[in-house]
């Protein structure tokens, strides 16, 4: 396929309305299931299913599986950029849709909680994003690496990493892998590393739990130390 021939290809699948305003609904970052952009875009499942697997086709869409659910979002940060522009210059801008709620309507829950054994909801997600950012973690669709920077960064507050690999047998928890947010729908972080910086910062009173629920609240030393040390973003945390 030739340049100008993929170029038709692109403007035709987003200049469609529907496929416009699910492409939008994704700008955020986040994943959404295709009963979400369905929603969104005000038609049925089966409808949308045709038009994600055509988005997904042309290369502006990627699929995660996570459990029984699928989950898409924009393929790359290119195709936000396009999508972008198409944005600033459609003059039907101001009619798509918002982009659904996703996730528990409680707030506390939305702001922090656990998932399993690891700190999920904003407080999860900033995380996982510092640590990332920092050039600290590198996480890929299944799995993570710790790069000897954030070996450092977290032994500093209490989190020994090469103990977490020292002895890993052949069923040995997996030490760093992503883990798609119920609410936030991008990833947080699981596996081994993610269980230890939530037990750790249970213990030390960085969170604590909040009777009844699996949320957690995030102590002022937990706060600055987030804040300070690993360069935590905290807004609506």
């Amino acid at each position: 396929m030739t340049n100008d021939a993929r170029f038709a290809e692109i403007a035709s699948l987003a200049g469609d309305t529907t496929r416009a305003v699910m492409l939008h609904a994704l700008m955020d970052g986040r994943a959404l299931t295709a009963s979400e952009l369905a929603r969104v875009a005000r038609v049925t499942a089966q409808t949308a299913s045709g038009h994600l697997a055509k988005l997904s086709a042309a290369g502006l869409l990627c699929v995660e599986q996570q459990g029984r659910h699928r989950y898409h979002r924009l393929a790359s940060a290119a195709v936000a950029q396009m999508i972008e522009s198409i944005m600033r210059v459609a003059a039907t801008a101001g009619d798509l849709r918002p982009v659904p709620l996703t996730g528990p309507r409680d707030a506390a829950l939305r702001t922090a909680r656990t998932c399993y054994d690891h700190l999920a909801g904003r407080l999860g997600v900033a995380l996982a994003e510092a640590l990332v950012s920092g050039g600290h973690v590198d996480l890929t669709h299944d799995g993570g690496l710790v790069a000897d920077s954030g070996m450092r960064l977290l032994r500093q507050i209490g989190v020994d990493v090469a103990a977490l690999t020292a002895d890993r047998g052949r069923h040995a928890r997996v030490l760093c892998r992503p883990c798609l947010d119920w609410s936030e729908r991008r990833p947080h972080l699981a596996g081994a590393l993610g269980a230890a910086l939530c037990k750790l910062s249970l213990d030390q009173g960085w969170v604590r739990r909040m009777a009844g629920t699996r949320a957690v609240v995030v102590t002022r030393q937990g706060r600055g130390l987030f804040r300070d040390v690993i360069g935590v973003r905290l807004d609506g945390v």
